[in-house]
């Protein structure tokens, strides 16, 4: 799915398409992630004012639409 795609959804849903949000879908769309903190920083470094709960806030709006998958794992060390 396309940055593109993934903002037709949100207008088709009834999300207004703010500036902060098309840049953290643009970067969550065009990058491969290992955590929300990853994405924070990423988008921090192309806008200072968005803030971490704007980006966990946007990630949860795509996983309720079935846009992304959050994994949470644990890794235990021997």
């Amino acid at each position: 799915m396309t940055s593109e795609q993934v903002i037709e959804r949100l207008k088709s849903g009834g999300f207004r398409i703010t500036k902060q949000r098309k840049l953290i879908i643009d970067v969550i769309m065009n990058n491969s992630f290992n955590s929300c903190k990853d994405i924070y920083y990423q988008v921090t470094k192309k806008d200072k004012t968005i803030g971490m709960a704007t980006v966990y806030r946007m990630i949860r709006q795509l996983e309720d639409m079935g846009i992304v998958n959050r994994i949470d794992t644990i890794e235990i060390n021997n």
